[in-house]
């Protein structure tokens, strides 16, 4: 615990405001930022995201705020927006971010517009600052309540990861060390993706040993590509790999999931998105990994399908009936 340490968390949606939950319990002088003003004074007021994290009484250490400028102001910064929106967030962010402040970034996809991961879009927008990957098996609800939770807090600095988890570090909240930041944001982002997958096996109710093979093979599927883009095996078999397709995979809390699901049961993803509040992921990154698999020479079957029901109007059932039609093959390869 660090009592002096001050920390802004960047978004205000269920996971930065578990996370700044977080925060505030380790000791930390944590400022939450909102980009809507009213869900800042709705914190302030009654110490509750009633929008995105209902039910969950929040620290009374945090500050909340709309104005981006003093969020900014802290020795550590969590950035948790939508992938999507991220560029143009750290753009507002570079002139109040001083020069060698770490930056952990807590989302997980990749920008459609130029394939970039979260790393990436930092060195473009805020070069000044130090990029880590903060991912792994974590429900928003669970952790801001305080039940036990492990991720991967992957940092090329040693000694600037091992700082921070000191800092995040509570009694139900365990950060393990890494320093693969590629592998940690592969994982992350490509689970989401399986995630929907599996969602669709759950909906169209086709059993639990299907869904054990296609979380499996998903795996290897998530396993292959990272590996290509440079990042370590074993980073993928850890939290932010296995770790987070197990959880993602096997649980209708997931957004991605249960938009598979609703998928599965016939639903078109124009009615399930009019019904949220809450982004998926997994649906912008299943354009974009396909991109960066075929540069890569990796096959994606299990993903291929997804992005075929989601942006090429194929039906589930096709895509089932085409992954069952694949020719037999050797499983590791």
């Amino acid at each position: 615990m660090n009592t002096r340490q001050t920390l802004g968390v960047i978004g205000a949606g269920a996971w930065g405001t578990a996370l700044a939950n977080i925060a505030a319990r380790a000791g930390c002088r944590t400022t939450l930022w909102s980009f809507e003003p009213e869900i800042a004074e709705q914190i302030t007021q009654n110490l509750e995201n009633n929008k995105y994290l209902p039910g969950i009484p929040l620290d009374p250490a945090i500050t909340a705020t709309a104005d981006i400028t003093a969020a900014c102001k802290n020795s550590i910064l969590l950035l948790v927006t939508p992938v999507q929106h991220s560029r143009t967030i750290m753009a507002q962010m570079a002139p109040h971010v001083e020069a060698g402040t770490p930056i952990v970034l807590c989302s997980k996809g990749i920008e459609m517009r130029t394939g970039h991961l979260m790393s990436q879009i930092t060195a473009d927008t805020l070069p000044q600052s130090h990029p880590v990957i903060l991912s792994g098996p974590s429900f928003a609800g669970e952790v801001a309540k305080g039940l036990p939770t492990a991720v991967t807090l992957a940092a090329r600095d040693t000694d600037m990861g091992k700082r921070i988890a000191r800092v995040l570090n509570t009694a139900t909240f365990r950060l393990y060390l890494s320093d693969d930041l590629i592998g940690a944001q592969i994982g992350g982002a490509v689970k989401n993706v399986l995630a929907i997958a599996c969602g669709i096996v759950e909906g169209r109710k086709l059993g639990a040993s299907a869904s054990a093979a296609l979380t499996a093979r998903g795996f290897a599927e998530l396993t292959r590509l990272a590996v290509a883009l440079g990042a370590r095996r074993e980073t993928l078999a850890g939290l932010s790999g296995l770790g987070d397709l197990i959880l993602t995979c096997g649980s209708l809390q997931s957004r991605n999931m249960s938009l598979g699901a609703a998928l599965g049961q016939g639903k078109t993803l124009e009615q399930i998105m009019q019904s949220r509040q809450s982004v998926s992921e997994g649906v912008h990154t299943a354009k974009i990994i396909l991109q960066k698999a075929a540069t890569a020479g990796v096959e994606m079957p299990i993903c291929a399908a997804v992005h075929a029901i989601l942006h090429e109007g194929q039906s589930v059932g096709q895509e089932i009936t085409r992954l069952l039609a694949r020719p037999m093959k050797d499983e590791t390869t």
